[in-house]
Order: C-alpha cells, then structure tokens, then sequence
C-alpha cells in the first residue's frame, strides 16, 4: 500500500471513528435532556424514532447523490448537517419540539456520512479486497460507537444526569472537526460513461442475483444486535444477574464482534466469503439459543464471545458482497438500499420478536430471534459464492 493510500484509508477510518462518536454521544444525551425537562417515557420512544426517519426516507436519494456528485461532497454535506444537529440541540434543546427536529437533524447528517463512507470503501478498493476493507471500516465505526458514550461520564458520569449542554457544546466541536476530515477524503474514480451501469438504478439492483438474500441476512443481523442489547439486561433481571455482570457479557459481546471484523480479511480468505457469512450466522443463531438457559457465567462468557463473533461478521459481509456484485455508478445505491432494509429490520424485526414470544419472558425473545438467525445463515447459502463481475476494474488501492 503506498504512502497516499494510507493517508487515505487513514482519513477515512477517522472520519468513520468520528461520525459514530458524535452521533453515539448525542444520541442518549438526547434522552438524558428529554428526561430533564420532565418529558413522559412514551414520548422517549418518538424521540428514538426521530433519528430512524432519515435512513427510511433519504437512504436512496442519498445514494443516488454520492453515485452521481461523489462521496466526498455527501460526506461534506452530512457533516455539516451535523453541526447543525449540534447547534439545534443547544438553541432549540428546551423544547419536545426542538428535540424532534435536532433528532431528524442528526439522522440525516449520519446518513449521509455513513452513505459517503461505504460508497468510498466499495468505489476504491481493489477487487478481491472488499472483505479485509469492510473489515477495517466496521472496526472502526465499532470502535467510535464504543468511545461515544465515554464522553458522558467525563461530563458527569457518577451523576443521575450529566451536563447535557456542555455535551452537546463538545460535540459541535467534533462535528466541526468532521466537516475537515470530510474535505480531506480522497476522491474516487469516476466511471466512464460507457462502463457507467445506471440504467434502471434500484431496479437494476433487485435484479441481480441473490440481492435479497443479501439485504435478508444483513437486516436480521443487525436486529439481532438490538435485541441481545435490549434483552440481555431484561433476561438479567430475571435470572438475578447483576448490572455489572451484564455489562461485562456485552462488553465481551462487542469485543468479539470488533475482533472478528479486525481479522475478515484473513478469514474470508481461509474459508470463502459465503461459507464465512452462513457458518458465522448460524454460529451466532445457536450461541443466542443456548443464551437464555441456566448456566454457569465462564460458560455464558464463553457463548456471548461466539455470539458477538459471529455477528459482528454479517454487515462487513453483506457490504462486501453488494460493492462487488454493484456496477460502477449504482455503488452509493447499493450500500442505501440495504441501509433501508437494515432501519426496516430494526423497527419491524423486535416488535415481531416480542409479539410471537409474548408471556415467554426475555429468554422466549432471544429464542425466537435465533430462530430467525438461523433461517437467515441458512437462506445465506443461496448467495452466488462470488459477488459479482463488476468489482474492481475502477477500484483504487485503498
């Protein structure tokens, strides 16, 4: 890897590092200020979804205006957004209202970084090395939506509610920091018209082979990772495990994740791409199976260590293999649509979960969504084994 590519891949994981970090910090600041100003618990859950409504709404216009204007100006465009979240916090903060909207606010400016970020990784990595690059790339969002909420115990951690203002002052600051990185991004090569496949845009997309199952995999992965976070401190309680030790299975939960997207490249290449996807699913689908049941915690550790494994392999996966099954020009849309079919997973998948195990309690949850993991790792194997014909040729050396 030469010297500017380093620099390159350097600004990027920066840039990913910092997204996840403003956006991990203001986030449950967010709910920290709501609870401030006496805002009822119902109204929490609105709160949440405010920051859902852009990925939904946006994802593909986004993708579309990194495919056609370049990644580095959705990646400008998103970060100042952002700062404008920042300031909507701090002026309009006081208010429900102003909540609401600094919440669409941050959504949007996280959509468009994240959209920028993916599109960059697809557009200039060689052919064959999208894997060890979506790798690298989710390790680093991973390591900034760890260090996000570190910045709250700095302004009050040993406090029921910490300074939200000065938070959201510092995180302005981030953000600005950000529109520079963002300014610094390399630049992707650009399609020449007679190999620019934009024809049909998203419909072209759902054409191609194994797409669904693709999109399929990645949403319910990500679902997953919601409700082991929601549910393993419910299964907790019930089992008469400390808050303390459940911190620590999901911190071994998330460092297992971050290890195993450390070391993708290396794996893919020892066992294949889909054999990986599907082994690593299924994997993950009997940890969170055998999760619920009673069972002494070195043991528990030890199924939480291959739970997080094994989930922490579908998104750089399923990213890899849409960047290379994408034609040149339909990249940026690509990574959208499966955002939108992860922010679909994420609203529709843990509401079904508690439905069908309603009365079964936090285990018949965790149960009933390593059922589908399961279905998912095995629907996985319908993947073409390679992503397609059409990594590559304007790759860069990222």
């Amino acid at each position: 890897m030469s010297e500017p590519s380093r620099r390159a891949l350097g600004v990027l994981l920066a840039h990913a590092v910092t997204t996840q970090v403003v956006t991990f910090v203001l986030r449950p600041t967010m709910a920290y200020r709501a609870i401030e100003l006496d805002v009822p618990s119902a109204w929490l859950g609105v709160l949440g979804a405010s920051f859902a409504i852009a990925p939904l709404l946006l994802a593909l216009p986004a993708g579309h205006a990194a495919d056609r204007y370049g990644e580095r100006r959705m990646a400008v465009t998103g970060a100042l957004t952002l700062v404008a979240a920042g300031i909507a916090f701090l002026t309009l903060g006081h208010t429900v209202a102003g909540l609401v909207a600094a919440g669409i606010l941050l959504g949007t400016g996280h959509l468009g970084c994240v959209i920028a970020q993916q599109a960059l990784v697809a557009n200039t990595t060689r052919s064959g090395g999208h894997d060890a690059a979506f790798g690298r790339y989710t390790f680093a969002a991973s390591l900034g939506q760890a260090a996000g909420p570190v910045l709250i115990s700095v302004f009050g951690g040993e406090q029921a509610i910490p300074d939200t203002g000065a938070i959201f002052l510092w995180s302005c600051g981030l953000a600005v920091l950000l529109v520079v990185l963002s300014a610094l991004l390399a630049r992707s090569p650009r399609p020449e018209a007679g190999d620019r496949d934009d024809g049909g845009g998203v419909r072209s997309l759902l054409r191609r082979p194994g797409l669904a199952y693709a999109l399929i995999t990645s949403c319910v992965v990500l679902a997953a990772v919601d409700i082991t976070l929601v549910y393993l401190p419910a299964l907790g309680t019930e089992q008469g495990l400390t808050a303390g030790t459940i911190g620590l299975l999901l911190t071994v939960r998330g460092l297992a994740s971050m290890a195993s997207r450390f070391f993708l490249g290396r794996l893919s290449q020892a066992a294949g791409r889909r054999r990986l996807l599907v082994t690593s699913t299924v994997a993950a689908a009997v940890a969170m199976l055998l999760t619920p049941l009673p069972m002494p915690l070195w043991l528990l550790l030890g199924v939480l260590l291959v739970l997080g494994f094994g989930l922490g392999v579908g998104q750089p996966l399923t990213m890899s293999w849409l960047a290379e099954s994408a034609p040149p020009g339909l990249r940026g849309r690509a990574m959208s649509l499966r955002l939108v079919g992860n922010r679909t997973g994420q609203i529709l998948l843990p509401g079904a979960a508690g439905l069908v195990a309603a009365g079964l309690g936090a285990g018949g949850v965790l149960m009933v969504t390593a059922l589908g993991l399961g279905w998912a790792g095995v629907a996985a194997r319908r993947l073409p084994a390679d992503g397609g014909k059409h990594g590559g040729k304007h790759g860069g050396k990222l």
